[in-house]
């Protein structure tokens, strides 16, 4: 079992032929770990959400998401706080900007919950989730105590820096979670901002982490492990938005590892 927390919102996606939020807006279910949890299912591998969802309208519909793809919710909590909002805006290459709408929202509230249940193998983790109090020190203690336990880590820092108050304390709390990680999987934009450009795969292999996994748009991902460095080409597509882009290849990822059994961090 694959267990992803972080954060459930809604994108206000641009409608057909508008970028931004000029025109009409469309309400699509979202949220990196929401993203990952339900492309896992959707993939067939077993899943749970650790989250917390509003009782609103826009919570129930994101309910009503997850067990449409298979994802098991028993560690979804409710409570009567409104829905996190992103309003998107597209750039004419289709990648994607977010205004946030986070404050006194259900999913910061989540609370621990405790060792995760028997069978759990991996822990997937990120985005806003690990930015946001009081949510953030949850999810940290998750990290921690699951890594000691023994499971595989799988982090996406998924970096959104309007909603970074103080970068170097940010990266430095970046830096205390690597021991404890399997699986780093992040973006090129990620990386830029997390190193300032540096060399990082190298550093990253030495504190502790097993295998780091960089997605580069139209020039596919490229992994690092102890073993050596593996790159994969993307397929050649007419791109219309990334939204979710980078939490699919997260989901593939851990997909990929549950199918052949390795995941665990030997």
């Amino acid at each position: 079992m694959i267990v992803v927390g972080g954060e459930a919102l809604v994108d206000l996606v641009p409608a057909p032929g508008t970028r931004d939020a000029g025109g009409a807006l469309l309400p699509r279910w979202g949220g990196g770990p929401y993203n990952v949890a339900v492309a896992l299912g959707r993939l067939g591998a077993p899943v749970r959400l650790l989250s917390r969802l509003s009782t609103d309208p826009f919570g129930d519909a994101l309910l009503t998401g997850l067990e449409k793809a298979g994802v098991d919710t028993s560690l979804v909590q409710r409570g009567p706080e409104p829905t996190a909002l992103a309003v998107v805006s597209l750039a004419p290459d289709g990648s994607a900007s977010y205004g946030f709408h986070l404050e006194g929202t259900a999913d910061r509230l989540v609370a621990d919950p405790g060792p995760l249940p028997a069978g759990t193998a991996a822990v997937a983790l990120g985005t806003c989730s690990l930015v946001l109090e009081p949510g953030a020190s949850v999810y940290e203690r998750v990290l921690r105590r699951e890594a000691a336990a023994g499971r595989l880590i799988s982090l996406d820092p998924n970096i959104r820096t309007p909603l970074i108050a103080d970068p170097d304390a940010y990266r430095q709390r970046f830096r205390s979670w690597l021991p404890s990680i399997g699986l780093l999987k992040l973006s090129d934009d990620d990386t830029a901002w997390l190193t300032g450009g540096e060399p990082h795969a190298r550093e990253w292999l030495r504190a502790g982490v097993i295998a780091v996994v960089t997605t580069r748009g139209g020039a596919g991902l490229v992994a690092h492990t102890p073993a050596g460095v593996v790159e994969v080409p993307a397929v050649s597509v007419q791109v219309v938005d990334t939204i979710g882009a980078g939490d699919t290849a997260h989901a593939a990822l851990l997909a990929g590892l549950d199918a052949l059994g390795a995941l665990s961090r030997d």
